[in-house]
């Protein structure tokens, strides 16, 4: 039998959409059905306790090849204790919640980074959930994506495949994100309220976070934007000092190239700068 994954029923990928769209939500300033729906289906409840398993995996990088192998079998065998039935219909009633707000085909379209790993998670669960005998191949391929995700680096197939062996042998049956969320919190932390500049470019962040060249193209217009704002800024003022540091702030705005992929970093550093331009016009009176 092969497992086929299912991203309606993947509690990594409905925890990771309920948070965009809460912040999503936020920022345009319209309150977010989905925060009750979050409170409902993931607080005390058999969704809450897969999604645990999902975060400590995710949680866990660098590890060495073995630490690696513990903690995903431990995973592994920590979801044979949930309650199945109770799980299945948290997950159905929670995606019927969704479509009562949503339009569920475009909200499951949103690109995820780690969408990968998230589905070799979720074919791994199945497979160690179910009494039919599933595709061995299968069970290699996930557990390979997941292993190389735990020791960042990648582990040899054969290595896979004799530890899943010895699993065998010992088994009684067959054999199973917040990023901008945090982002903003720690941005939040330093800077006082976010300018209309600062959340178009959080929106298109989360919209586009699987670094896709039009979140690249996006960057590189910002980029340049950023360059001529501050420019126009200079232009404007008579201290010399003051033009001379406006114009080395802007010779570091550089574009990204086409290979180049757009990160957290990236994003940072365009509210940072964003904010710069902010303060800048405050302490020198300047109006664009």
């Amino acid at each position: 039998m092969y497992i086929k994954h299912s991203k309606f029923k993947n509690t990594g990928i409905l925890f990771e959409l309920l948070v965009r769209k809460i912040t999503a939500d936020t920022l345009a300033g319209n309150e977010s059905p989905s925060v009750n729906i979050l409170k409902k289906y993931f607080v005390n409840t058999e969704l809450g306790k897969e999604y645990k398993l999902y975060e400590t995996l995710f949680k866990s990088k660098n590890l060495t090849e073995g630490k690696a192998n513990t903690i995903l079998t431990t995973i592994l065998e920590s979801s044979k204790k949930l309650n199945r039935k109770s799980l299945k219909r948290e997950k159905y009633n929670l995606v019927k919640e969704l479509r009562e707000h949503y339009n569920v085909e475009d909200l499951f379209k949103t690109s995820i980074s780690n969408y990968k790993s998230l589905a070799a998670l979720y074919t791994l669960f199945e497979v160690y959930n179910t009494q039919e005998i599933t595709n061995p191949n299968q069970i290699v391929d996930n557990k390979l994506v997941l292993l190389e995700h735990l020791t960042s680096k990648e582990i040899s197939k054969d290595d896979v495949k004799n530890t899943l062996l010895e699993e065998f042998k010992s088994e009684d049956k067959d054999v199973r994100l917040l990023t901008y969320r945090v982002i903003l919190e720690k941005f939040n932390d330093k800077y006082d309220g976010l300018s209309i500049e600062q959340k178009e470019i959080l929106k298109e962040f989360i919209y586009s976070v699987d670094s896709t060249p039009s979140l690249r193209e996006f960057y590189n217009n910002k980029v340049n934007t950023l360059k001529s704002t501050l420019e126009t800024i200079s232009e404007s003022i008579k201290d010399t000092a003051t033009k001379i540091k406006i114009t080395e702030v802007a010779k570091l705005l550089t574009e990204l190239n086409k290979t180049d992929k757009v990160d957290n970093d990236n994003l940072v550093d365009l509210l940072q700068y964003y904010e710069l331009v902010k303060e800048i016009q405050v302490a020198n009176g300047v109006q664009i």
